[in-house]
This record gives C-alpha cells, sequence and structure tokens, in this order.
C-alpha cells in the first residue's frame, strides 16, 4: 500500500463512530450500517465468546478520517455464516494445519447480498483488500473470506486474484405491481389458484398484523422471541440472537423494523421479522408456537410480498435456500462470496473445487429458472 495510507484495525463497530462508519456503508443496507452491526455487539450476540470477535479493518483518507471500512470478524467455527466451508476445514486439518481462526468479512448471521467493503471513496478499494490480506498473513489466519458480496464489488475481488464463489438464493422481484392480485395475474392459473388456496387455508380463523416503528412494543418482542428461541434451538441448536438484540433493534432501528404476527383471539402464534431497506425487503426470521398448514408460506413470503408492493420495493429477499420458493414466486438468483488463501496447495485445491461446484450451481439455476410458475410466452 502506498505509504499514504493508514490500516488500521478497530476495536470493534462500537468503537467507530457512527457518523464515520455510515460515511462509508451508506443508507441503503441495512445490515452494514453502524446501528445493526453496534447492536450485534452491544447485545452480547457477535462477540469473541460466541465466536465472532469483531475487528473491523479501516483505511484512513488524507483527512484523517475512514475512507473504507472492511465488517471483520476474527471466527474459530463455521456457524451462522450460510456458506459452508466445513469440507474445507476438514481438508486444512487432516493436512496438519489449523483453519481456525480464520477472518470473515461480513455480516454476522445474515445470508443477505450487500456491500462487504464500505467506501467513502471508491478508490480506497484495492487498499482495503489489500489490508484484510495483511491482517490475514500477519496473524498467521488460514483464510479471508467475504461472505454474500454485492456484484458490483465482485470485480476488486477478483482483480487482487481472491477465488469466487456461486451460491443461489430465490428472491421476489416486484414488476410494478400495485396489488398481490397484480402478481397473481403473471402466474399459470394452477399456479395461481393453488396459492390461493394455500393463502385462504393459512389464515382461516386467524387476524394477520403487520407492525413497525413507533408502533412495536416489548410485549411484541417478548412474543416474537418466543417464536425466534423455537426456530433457533430445532436449526442451530441454540439462538444466535440474544432477547436483548431485538430490544435493541426497536430502539435503534423502529422504521427500518416490520413484524408480522398471526393471531388467534388475539394471541400471537406465529411472527416473521423484517428489515426495510431502500428498495428491498429482507425476511429475515421467523416462528410459531402452533403449527398451522402453510402458515409459514403466508408470513414469510406472501405477507412480505403485500409489504414490499405497498411500499414500492423493488425486491424480497426471504433468506438462503428453499427451493420451495419457486411455486411462491420467488426466482433464483446468483449470490457471491470471495476467498483469499494464503497456501498455494491448498489455493490450487479450493480453485478446483470451485470450478466444478460453479457448473452445478448454474446447472441448478438454469433448471430452476425453468420451473417457475410464471406464464410462458
Amino acid at each position: 500500500m502506498s505509504n499514504a495510507v493508514t490500516a488500521r484495525i478497530a476495536d470493534g463497530v462500537c468503537a467507530i463512530p457512527a457518523e464515520a462508519w455510515d460515511a462509508c456503508a451508506g443508507r441503503d443496507n441495512p445490515f452494514v450500517s453502524h446501528a445493526f452491526l453496534s447492536i450485534l455487539e452491544r447485545s452480547g450476540s457477535a462477540r469473541a465468546r460466541t465466536g465472532w470477535q469483531p475487528i473491523p479493518i479501516l483505511v484512513d483518507g488524507a483527512d484523517g478520517q475512514p475512507a473504507a471500512i472492511a465488517p471483520a470478524y476474527a471466527k474459530s467455527h463455521s456457524q451462522g455464516e450460510y456458506v459452508f466451508d466445513h469440507a474445507w476445514a476438514d481438508a486444512w486439518e487432516r493436512a496438519g494445519g489449523s483453519y481456525y481462526p480464520k477472518l470473515q468479512v461480513a455480516v454476522p448471521f445474515t445470508p443477505a447480498p450487500g456491500p462487504r467493503l464500505l467506501l467513502r471513496d471508491p478508490a480506497q478499494a484495492p487498499a482495503l483488500i489489500a489490508a484484510i490480506e495483511a491482517v490475514t498473513d500477519q496473524h498467521g489466519l488460514s483464510s479471508a473470506h467475504a461472505t454474500f458480496v454485492c456484484p458490483d464489488q465482485l470485480p476488486a475481488f477478483e482483480a487482487a486474484g481472491w477465488l469466487i464463489r456461486e451460491g443461489t438464493q430465490f428472491h421476489w422481484q416486484n414488476q410494478g405491481y400495485g396489488a398481490f392480485d397484480d402478481f397473481l395475474g403473471e402466474l399459470a392459473s394452477r399456479k395461481r389458484k393453488a396459492i390461493r388456496k394455500e393463502r385462504s387455508g393459512a389464515i382461516e380463523g386467524l387476524t394477520i398484523r403487520h407492525v413497525s416503528g413507533s408502533d412495536i412494543t416489548e410485549a411484541d418482542w417478548d412474543a416474537f422471541w418466543v417464536f425466534y428461541q423455537d426456530t433457533g434451538a430445532r436449526k442451530w441448536g441454540q439462538p444466535y440472537l440474544t432477547r436483548q438484540f431485538f430490544s435493541l433493534l426497536g430502539e435503534a432501528m423502529p422504521d427500518q423494523v416490520l413484524l408480522i404476527f398471526a393471531e388467534r383471539d388475539g394471541r400471537p402464534i406465529a411472527g416473521a421479522l423484517n428489515l426495510i431497506g431502500t428498495d428491498t425487503l429482507y425476511g429475515r426470521y421467523w416462528g410459531c408456537t402452533e403449527e398451522v398448514p402453510f402458515l409459514h408460506f403466508e408470513l414469510c413470503y406472501y405477507q412480505a410480498i403485500d409489504a414490499a408492493i405497498a411500499r414500492g420495493l423493488k425486491t424480497v429477499e426471504a433468506g438462503a435456500q428453499g427451493e420451495h420458493k419457486l411455486a411462491r414466486g420467488y426466482v433464483p438468483v446468483p449470490t457471491w462470496s470471495a476467498h483469499y488463501i494464503p497456501d498455494l496447495g491448498f489455493r490450487r485445491a479450493i480453485a478446483d473445487f470451485l470450478v466444478r461446484e460453479r457448473e452445478s450451481v448454474e446447472s441448478d439455476q438454469e433448471f430452476l429458472g425453468a420451473m417457475t410458475p410464471f406464464k410462458r410466452g
């Protein structure tokens, strides 16, 4: 790096002034905001004890203020990432190496594509990537991984020689619909009827309530915490987020939070948590205390579509994986991650694997794209 560039590691997101962080992060994606990432720290959800030690990497500009920031974490495991490298870890350990700790440039527990190079000065992207590599090398880490990278930042990683990995998610795309029925009108008749049947059956005897902003109460968070704990325990063994996280989220980012509840006789039996971006609704967590057929689809997919149309949002991202989303009008889209592997032999092995994996991923995307429920022209 040039002598004019200063790179440093901060002791967590909370150690950086919010104004300086958000000047780099921008306002479009709520997950890379100082508010969201600092809440993860303050709530005890992302810290060294949970295997997510925050070590944001900064490049300062000529004015002494951060010009570029990487939301980086020292990871002692591979949980909560949604880009799976357990086989890589096993291979490196069998070869006599220590895969952990590794460096993760990501939003903890959040498989939502977005910027991973937070740039007040876009010209500093190469310097920031070089700083990430330097931290990895100087601390003897096995690797560095930037996961769920937005497509327009991939060229910077590719130019630096990082390995690129492709994955798949299912997103709903708003084609200027004025109402849910406008969206349904784009579907084949059989699919349209199936969705209407699902929706009517899911909400029979229930009331659906959307709550956002200052209308969210601690009682709402108490109800949602029960749902989140149930789902987290089944999926991960224990929830990633603490109860305090949700209260802090409601305090710091109320206008970017949308809770959707299903209630029976005034009592919540299921709920879904969404975050609202500039042009995207991000579905994050869901849970229930009463099993109702298709209620998961109603709260997480169809109600999210309703909310996105009402707000004029372009996209609904309903989380990782899930081919069942396809029949609900969500289409396959590629996701991307970038990987820095210092050891040349290990790098070659991973590069070979990624070539084969991408062929399979893209073949699956083509197959799934032909199975969407939309009318054929």
